[in-house]
């Protein structure tokens, strides 16, 4: 999911001012570094395994791909939710390549019909994008707020994992209130199990 979905909420404050900054530099860095090669989409089956129902996102140039990865879990038996991006989340079955089709910002998705946003309670595992992370769990997103409000509705027993690329997990990140932590990290070479401390970095 590219930067600012839909109906992005505005943040102010030293906060907001210290996200845009970083993220400005990390999609920087994104466009000027080739994606180092590794087991990511191995490492994200091998945890996904057995799950009835995996919800990912349609990966777009510079993030990390997630086009092997749902082909996969497809072909395994899972059933995989990706976005439909619009103003509120919602979702809906991935039925193949050639059931896709291009939506905001170009960012495929599927044509076999929403879901709605409580579908995602159904998802074991939930992939997002994201463009850094901590050890602890936190996520700087995108900017659009889209996965903050999407994961409102997954359910309490879910497993949230966020794919990054080498170099983009740090000590520290700014945080607000809403930011929801996830369980796992993994990047082409390296793998993060985040304490389940609290769902929210204020809580």
């Amino acid at each position: 999911m590219s930067p600012g979905a839909p109906g992005g909420r505005t943040r102010s404050g030293e906060s907001g001012s210290d996200k845009a900054s970083l993220r400005a530099g990390l999609l920087a860095s994104r466009a000027a570094t080739a994606p180092v090669a590794g087991d990511r989409t191995a490492r994200a089956l091998a945890r996904s395994a057995g799950s009835r129902v995996v919800a990912c996102y349609a990966s777009g140039p510079g993030e990390p791909d997630t086009w092997a990865l749902i082909d996969g879990l497809s072909a395994a038996g899972a059933r995989v939710l990706l976005p439909v991006l619009r103003r509120e989340p919602d979702w809906a079955w991935y039925g193949g390549r050639g059931k896709l089709r291009p939506s905001w910002r170009g960012i495929l998705e599927p044509t076999t019909g929403s879901l709605g946003a409580d579908a995602l309670a159904a998802a074991e595992w939930i992939w997002i994008p994201g463009l850094a992370g901590t050890p602890t769990g936190l996520r700087l997103g995108t900017g659009g707020g889209w996965y903050d409000r999407a994961l409102a509705h997954c359910g309490p027993q879910a497993r949230i994992g966020l794919l990054l690329h080498d170099g983009e997990v740090r000590d520290e990140l700014p945080t607000d209130s809403w930011d929801r932590r996830v369980d796992v990290i993994l990047t082409a070479t390296g793998s993060w199990e985040c304490p389940r401390s609290g769902d929210h970095a204020g809580g």
